[in-house]
């Protein structure tokens, strides 16, 4: 996955998506080499995140839950 397509879809500058990839690297929570993003501490990567990945996440497993509602 490339910084200029992360940036198209989420509506932000390629500039925007390489800077905030290098904090993350180099905070230790991901690696990103050659369009491969390995996520190496999601947990830390959760707490850094905006509350709104809870909410999204929430309304993920609501709608794809891993088990049938029967």
């Amino acid at each position: 996955m490339t910084q200029e397509l992360i940036a198209n879809m989420l509506g932000v500058r390629r500039e925007g998506v390489t800077e905030a990839a290098h904090r993350l690297q180099k905070a230790g929570l991901i690696r990103y080499a050659r369009g491969r993003i390995s996520v190496l501490d999601r947990k830390g990567l959760e707490k850094r995140s905006c509350e709104c990945y809870e909410v999204v996440k929430k309304e993920y497993d609501r709608l794809l839950p891993d088990k049938p509602v029967i």
